[in-house]
């Protein structure tokens, strides 16, 4: 049995509990030593067998799970954030499903999740923004041209920008062809939740300067949105005057 599991962000009690439970209970890990904090390892028993994927090609990967799967061992594939945002299992899940190779997903929480957190910010504002952007620069993986930043930034909602703090002048030059101006709130977020975090508030106009000026050039995330500024409509749920399901309004004084 393989478990694909999300390690989380960074932080080690940042891991789900089933996935810190199957981890202490693997035979042979196999992580993503790149990005992956490795003092998750340490929940790992002595006899476990623990392979650093960031030197491995996805066939070299697949005869580690094939030869633990002939000796009757349980694998986990130990993945950054969560397993759904840019992590590559998709083509891992279609070989073993070629192979008869049963395997369970096991969600992590996403650095852009942790990166809010560090940031002390909401995506979802009432009066803001009601929509939140997941994507990426165009690098050596390309990007559907439909998806290019400028065409996301012209929705003007939320954005957290994955794997492209190595490009910030160009993510910059994009993003100001929305709907963001120069002085769009925006946040560079290093390592959130590991012990060397960076929170680099700044704004679409300062982005490329402020990642310069403190030398941050990848394992970063870039928010930009009017969600990190401070106005912002109050919320109808928890208003006085507003019916749920569980209360009445109140009566106007």
């Amino acid at each position: 049995m393989v478990h694909f599991v999300g390690a989380g962000p960074g932080a080690p009690d940042l891991i789900t509990l089933r996935g810190a439970k199957l981890l202490e209970e693997a035979d042979v890990v196999i992580y993503a030593g790149s990005l992956v904090n490795p003092e998750l390892l340490k929940c790992c028993k002595p006899t476990c067998e623990v392979h650093n994927s960031a030197f491995l090609t996805l066939e070299q990967v697949l005869v580690l799970i094939e030869r633990a799967e002939r000796e009757g061992k349980t694998t986990v594939r130990l993945h950054t954030g969560d397993t759904a945002v840019y992590s590559t299992i998709r083509e891992q899940m279609d070989a073993l499903e070629q192979r008869g190779i049963s395997y369970d997903i096991v969600p992590g929480v996403s650095s852009f999740c942790a990166a809010a957190a560090s940031a002390h910010a909401e995506y979802t504002l009432p009066g803001v923004s009601q929509s939140v952007i997941l994507t990426r620069m165009a690098a050596r993986t390309p990007v559907p041209e439909r998806e290019a930043i400028a065409a996301m930034a012209s929705h003007g909602a939320s954005m957290a920008v994955f794997l492209s703090a190595g490009m910030l002048p160009a993510l910059q030059g994009e993003l100001l062809k929305g709907a963001y101006t120069a002085d769009t709130p925006a946040c560079i977020v290093y390592k959130a939740s590991w012990p060397e975090e960076k929170v680099l508030p700044c704004t679409v106009g300062s982005l490329a300067a402020v990642g310069r000026e403190n030398a941050v050039e990848k394992t970063a995330l870039i928010l930009v949105g009017d969600f990190l500024n401070s106005s912002f409509d109050r919320s109808c749920l928890y208003d006085p005057s507003f019916t749920t399901g569980f209360r009445e309004k109140e009566a106007a004084p």
